[in-house]
């Protein structure tokens, strides 16, 4: 008896699938839904998208005032000033004191000028046009982490997918199980009245049919939890009750060899060259930081007007000329920058150097979780067939006194397990095949 329970509360167990949050949800619409449609649903809602769009844009911005750096920089200013009169006291040598017919001073209440600047970068130690390059490539990286952002997306669309198909594959298998538990207890109950079996084996199906029919509000629930996620996910009405196609299931492709896998994983993942694109960003700003070592050459124009009533009037004071400056400074204050430059460049080789390996570690994994994926279908497969041919001769033994009760209910659940594992199994062939490809950086059927 013992035994039976200990099985019955291993399979609610193998019922469980994995539950994010507590809510349940009451289906009030249904949509046939296929891997496709929920792919296109999920990259158009889905938010982590939507900030990697932002950062592409921010990236462009960041480009545009890189190149604004070659235009001119203007400068206008003026200025309004009331004044006093002040006291003013001139005792120049050579004055007479007496009758001189000194001068006097104008009567100057306000004073006002303007003044207009253009100065046109020509050269500056390469600074703009590496500048220019770093931004276009950190651009380019940013673009490919969008990329690859995109790819992780789909592959999380189709492990939920395939996720709420076990739910709900789980609710059909138990469901069925239950129809045959109470069946059972019909049966058992007609020959426990007739004196046929004794009460002790009525007593064992019926407590199979209630740990069955705990299993089945286990299974509904994970079902219910997992649909409203995934409606979450595909940005549908929380109440949706999602259909799914499964003809997907039967296909088991085979792969390339791993070898191959990871000569195009290292040449297709986004993240592998976003990283690629940073290291030649980092080299431009170590030209860059080199730019400090050279003059500054610009050209540059102006225009001056100043009027001071009753005393002064400048007009058309135009200017234009080249200047030329240089930071001695720079000499022993722009190493620093440099050596900070290179340091980070480097710091990419060797980040890039550790992606290759965790690369290569992701397709392994996913390599060999697929080829044992399809092994476990064919397991699981034959557990299926075994299960249901154990079944049968446990019935037929029983039904001629050759077999206990214990016999028949753990036959039974031997069979309800193998059922549900077969199921998960193909399930789980289809995610480690996509996991496959987007581990490599590719889509499936490139």
């Amino acid at each position: 008896m013992d035994n039976i329970i200990n099985k019955v509360n291993k399979l609610l167990v193998g019922c469980c699938l994995l539950v994010i949050g507590s809510n349940t949800v009451f289906a009030q619409e249904q949509k046939t839904l296929t891997l496709q449609q929920a792919i296109d649903l999920s990259l158009e809602n889905s938010k982590e998208l939507k900030v990697s769009d932002s950062k592409v844009k921010q990236a462009l911005a960041s480009v545009q005032e890189a190149k604004d750096n070659r235009l001119p920089d203007i400068d206008i200013s003026g200025q309004y000033m009331r004044v006093n009169k002040p006291n003013v006291d001139f005792k120049l040598q050579g004055d007479s004191e007496e009758g001189s017919g000194g001068s006097e001073m104008p009567n100057v209440s306000q004073a006002m000028f303007g003044m207009a600047t253009a100065s046109l970068p020509i050269f500056a130690g390469g600074k703009v046009t590496n500048g220019i390059a770093s931004a276009k490539y950190l651009e380019k990286a940013t673009a490919l982490d969008a990329e690859r952002n995109r790819q992780e997306v789909i592959q999380n669309t189709i492990a939920a997918y395939y996720n709420l198909y076990k739910a709900q594959a789980a609710v059909k298998l138990v469901t069925e199980n239950l129809n045959t538990s109470k069946q059972r207890v019909k049966d058992f109950t007609n020959m426990e009245a007739n004196g046929l079996i004794a009460r002790n084996d009525l007593l064992k199906v019926q407590l199979q049919e209630s740990n069955v029919e705990l299993a089945l509000l286990n299974a509904e629930n994970n079902e219910k939890i997992t649909n409203f996620n995934f409606d979450l996910m595909l940005g549908l009405d929380e109440s949706t009750r999602l259909v799914l196609d499964t003809t997907g299931l039967s296909v088991k492709p085979e792969v390339k060899s791993l070898a191959d896998w990871e000569g195009l994983a290292l040449d297709s993942r986004a993240d592998f060259k976003a990283l690629s694109s940073r290291q030649d960003a980092a080299h431009a700003n170590v030209k860059v930081a080199k730019g400090s070592y050279y003059p500054s050459f610009a050209v540059s124009a102006g225009y001056v007007g100043v009027n001071v009533p009753h005393a002064l009037t400048i007009t058309n004071a135009l200017n234009a000329g080249v200047g030329l400056s240089y930071n001695l400074a720079s000499l022993y204050k722009a190493g620093a920058k440099v050596k900070q430059a290179k340091a980070q460049e480097e710091q990419l080789v060797w980040n890039q150097e550790q992606l290759k390996d965790d690369i290569r570690i992701e397709i392994h994994k996913a390599y060999q979780d697929y080829t044992q994926s399809l092994k476990k279908i064919q397991v699981y497969e034959k557990a299926v067939e075994q299960a249901n041919e154990n079944y049968r001769i446990t019935k037929n033994k029983y039904d001629n006194s050759l077999a206990t009760t214990t016999d028949l209910l753990d036959a039974d659940v031997a069979r309800l397990q193998a059922g549900i594992d077969y199921e998960y199994a193909k399930a789980d062939a289809v995610v480690a095949y996509n996991k496959l490809y987007e581990s490599a950086g590719v889509s499936v059927g490139e």
